[in-house]
């Protein structure tokens, strides 16, 4: 990895001198050749990752049973149902993607969990391990299965893609600095808990989130749209339902939770067309070898 992606800039957050950033990626590159670069599925693009996926994995679990603790369960059967349902199909979408793809290490010690809260929030996600969590008001806008695949397949797409690990290490490497290797030592450590419960806006100021970058979302579009066909659903819903996401942020002093985090513009929209002749081949082959073609 000779720099950090230079996608990412708009995220960071401002330095006080120009040595601290110098600083920084030259303790990237070092940690990068010290314990490898992880590769992205698909794109093939590297990323840092100092955070072991043991103790991610402890700390995601840990703060999703607090997370579920807090909020209502929907009772709804319909909807719970479509949501386990959705969320089954594309995790099993993503385990025979990995094994075709000689990467099944990489969601080694999930253990896949969906649930659907109720709230008004146009929300989801998914932490690394497998915990999803699919917020009642999405529903609407999503309006069938194949809109709630969107969204799973892309927000299941940033776990697999290890981009919530590759976030909190940028993160550890700006506001820690030099410190940042003996801070991530202990199970438990509050550096890295809390920056992951800003990352999924978890902790008590929710105002404070940790967007993923464009490269990452857009990897995670890509990955998506994979998962999705490969589940059985048809890619091509992918843009309606960014055009409904959009309309439901207009007018509105404060827009959907998950367009807070996400980019949602034209180029984006454009960027999954050009994603889309790959994933209807993924498509087309479900519905081959399920006799609907």
């Amino acid at each position: 990895m000779n720099r950090l992606p230079k996608e990412m800039s708009h995220n960071l957050p401002k330095f006080g001198s120009m040595a601290r950033f110098l600083m920084v990626l030259v303790l990237a590159n070092f940690l990068c050749t010290l314990w490898g670069c992880a590769h992205v599925p698909v794109t093939g693009r590297t990323q840092l990752s100092l955070v072991p996926d043991s103790q991610l994995l402890a700390m995601s679990e840990k703060e999703y049973r607090e997370f579920l603790k807090k909020h209502r369960l929907c009772s709804d059967r319909a909807q719970v149902e479509m949501v386990k349902r959705v969320g089954r199909r594309i995790s099993q979408a993503v385990e025979r993607f990995l094994a075709e793809t000689g990467q099944s290490q990489r969601i080694a010690g999930y253990k896949w969990e969906f649930n659907l809260v109720c709230g008004k929030e146009i929300n989801a996600f998914c932490m690394p391990g497998g915990k999803v969590v699919v917020y009642s008001g999405l529903l609407p806008v999503a309006k069938d299965e194949n809109g709630l695949a969107v969204v799973l397949g892309h927000e299941i797409a940033h776990a697999v893609a290890n981009h919530a690990a590759e976030r909190l290490s940028q993160q550890l490497l700006l506001q820690l600095g030099g410190n940042a290797l003996s801070m991530l030592t202990g199970s438990a450590n509050p550096a890295t808990r809390n920056l992951l419960m800003q990352l999924y806006g978890l902790g008590a100021n929710v105002g404070v989130l940790l967007p993923y970058s464009r490269t990452q979302e857009y990897e995670a579009d890509h990955l998506g749209l994979i998962f999705m066909a490969m589940a059985g659903y048809d890619p091509r819903g992918a843009i309606t339902f960014w055009e409904r996401m959009m309309k439901a942020g207009k007018g509105h002093p404060k827009p959907p939770e998950f367009l807070s985090t996400h980019p949602s513009d034209s180029a984006r929209i454009q960027k999954i067309r050009e994603y889309l002749p790959e994933a209807l081949k993924y498509y087309r082959r479900y519905l081959q070898e399920h006799g609907k073609l």
